[in-house]
């Protein structure tokens, strides 16, 4: 692998990297707001529901299961996301290495 080679990849991760960063903002600001829905549905269930505390908590579940299913797509897609981006930024550390290496042979 040539110096220009090493170039072209770290700068192809530092644009995915750069489109991670807006990814994870809307992907949290997607869960804020599905966790908001799930909030809101479940209050107004429990406080709509008759009982025992017990049996309004889990009438107040059941009602809200679709939004909890939301609220938990959109976790999911937080951690994948950060995963990722850690990913990305492993790989640019190993280039970067992989950069100095060949710039310490070339002085040679």
């Amino acid at each position: 692998m040539n110096v220009l080679d090493l170039a072209q990849q770290i700068a192809e991760l530092t644009r995915e990297n750069s489109k991670g960063a807006e990814a994870l903002f809307t992907a949290e600001i997607e869960l804020a707001e599905a966790e908001n829905e799930l909030d809101l549905i479940e209050a107004k269930a429990f406080i709509k529901n008759q009982g025992s505390v017990a049996d309004r908590q889990a009438l107040a579940r059941l009602e809200s299961a679709d939004a909890r299913l939301r609220r938990d797509v959109a976790k999911a897609k937080v951690s994948r996301i950060k995963v990722k981006i850690k990913s990305l930024e492993s790989n640019l550390m190993a280039l970067a290495t992989q950069a100095k290496l060949i710039q310490s042979e070339m002085k040679l």
